[in-house]
């Protein structure tokens, strides 16, 4: 009789040790995690080497310039910004942006996310455009197409058409130099090999 009072005592104590183990093993994963020396806060694409997505939005109106078309990547480096009047983060880069509009050697070109057209033209307004080309994307499908998480995002689209880096958040000077560039210089560097 002494066995079978044995299972149901077995029984609870394991149940009341498996809160325990299940604790462990997540406190294991996120320690492997936090060692690991990843960047925890890069968010990878499963785009990047893909061609772009296929995309033809209609241009912002009042800006004069043409709307976004993935035919227009072809032959050349193309940096693609995706932005919002509404993203405080994108009046922080917008400056550098400008900078970055000064580099003739490749287009920047805006996809506007999520937005209404005046914001977004008022928005040019007051902060400067960057852009050669701008394409509205006021229901987010695009956005969905390229993986867009939020904004603002910024794409490299190499000579071949493929996506080639994907920097998430406002860029800056510093990430300008240390990433950005480096990436634009080995997407030239890939389409003269």
């Amino acid at each position: 009789m002494s066995l079978g009072a044995d299972a149901p005592r077995k029984r609870s104590r394991l149940l009341a040790l498996l809160p325990l183990a299940v604790f462990a093993a997540l406190a294991a994963v996120f320690l492997l995690q936090l060692f690991s020396g990843r960047d925890v806060s890069e968010i990878p694409s499963a785009l990047i080497g893909h061609p772009a997505p296929q995309t033809k939005l209609e241009p912002l109106a009042g800006t004069n310039l043409p709307g976004l078309d993935s035919a227009l990547f072809k032959g050349k480096v193309t940096v693609l910004n995706v932005w919002a009047s509404w993203c405080l983060p994108c009046r922080e880069e917008n400056p550098v942006l400008l900078a970055l509009s000064q580099d003739r050697r490749f287009e920047l070109m805006g996809l506007n996310y999520k937005d209404s057209p005046e914001k977004a033209k008022n928005f040019l307004d007051g902060f400067g455009n960057p852009f050669s080309a701008i394409g509205v994307d006021p229901a987010g499908r695009a956005g969905i197409d390229w993986g867009v998480y939020g904004v603002p995002e910024t794409f490299i689209v190499g000579k071949d058409g493929k996506i080639a880096f994907k920097h998430v958040g406002p860029l800056t000077e510093e990430s300008v130099k240390t990433e950005l560039m480096p990436q634009i210089e080995k997407a030239f560097a890939a389409s003269t090999s």
